[in-house]
């Protein structure tokens, strides 16, 4: 097993522009692919069925790499995508989230179609992070754009009911940058509020899916930096972890704890983490 983690490059961080392998004590590893279609790449995901990782690459397409990280599907280029996170969903589909259609779309694990909208354009103002609840809602969350521009909240789409959705999350302390279910059903945030500010308050914040009231915070209480938290992922051990500026960073779920870096690079730049076997 290891740990996976994409740095954003030019405007995105002037990071690696890479996906970077981490041995599970923090070790690191190198980069996991070489390969020039890999560009500021963003969101990952685990195709369950055939332990394929799903990569959106800055480069407009969406890349199938296999456990010895060798590339065996490719979108192609698809003008306009601009993807941020990805994630699998209940049909078995990958879903993208848009950061330039404001949206999210679908496409089929085999990518030899093209995608089709799962949500209307300009849905939000700028999507941060999204995932599928235990009951099928759907959860969006709704943050701050690069361009200042945008809103912080988390809204719930029943999508069975003509896409239905409801404002759930009203926080004035949230400034979501990605989302995660927990495994009690819960949502999980990763903020950073205001968002870009020098003096941001960085936080993992847990909001029961039902109503969305705030449960709990969890805070790096001086074990982390927790700079530019981005993206979040449970492990197959429960505990939760979040990339950030030059760290990866662990929480106990259970009891809140800040575990400290679980890995630490130097102009990380992270965007997304997955847990992936090799």
């Amino acid at each position: 097993m290891l740990l996976l983690v994409t740095s954003a490059s030019g405007a995105n961080g002037n990071g690696f522009g890479a996906l970077l392998a981490f041995e599970l004590d923090g070790r690191f590893r190198g980069t996991f692919v070489e390969d020039d279609r890999i560009a500021d790449p963003r969101g990952l995901a685990i195709q369950p069925k055939e332990d394929l990782l799903f990569l959106n690459s800055g480069a407009d397409r969406v890349l199938a790499i296999s456990s010895q990280g060798l590339v065996v599907r490719d979108t192609g280029r698809i003008e306009g995508l601009n993807p941020g996170g990805g994630i699998f969903g209940p049909d078995g589909r990958y879903f993208v989230g848009l950061r330039s259609a404001r949206t999210i779309t679908g496409l089929p694990a085999n990518l030899d179609t093209p995608p089709e909208y799962l949500l209307p354009p300009q849905v939000v103002p700028f999507p941060r992070g999204f995932a599928f609840g235990h009951d099928g809602r759907l959860f969006l969350a709704s943050g701050i754009g690069p361009n200042g521009q945008g809103d912080n909240t988390i809204l719930a789409f029943t999508l069975s009911t003509a896409l239905e959705s409801t404002r759930l999350v009203a926080d004035p302390e949230l400034s979501p940058l990605d989302l995660a279910i927990a495994p009690n059903g819960n949502i999980v945030v990763s903020s950073e509020h205001p968002f870009g500010a020098v003096d941001a308050v960085t936080t993992v914040r847990e909001y029961d899916a039902r109503d969305g009231h705030l449960v709990r915070v969890f805070s790096p209480n001086g074990k982390a930096e927790f700079g530019k938290p981005r993206g979040l992922r449970f492990a197959p051990n429960g505990l939760l972890h979040c990339v950030a500026r030059d760290e990866v960073v662990g929480f106990d779920f259970a009891s809140g704890e800040c575990l400290g870096a679980v890995a630490r690079l130097p102009r990380l730049n992270g965007q997304a983490l997955v847990f992936f076997p090799n």
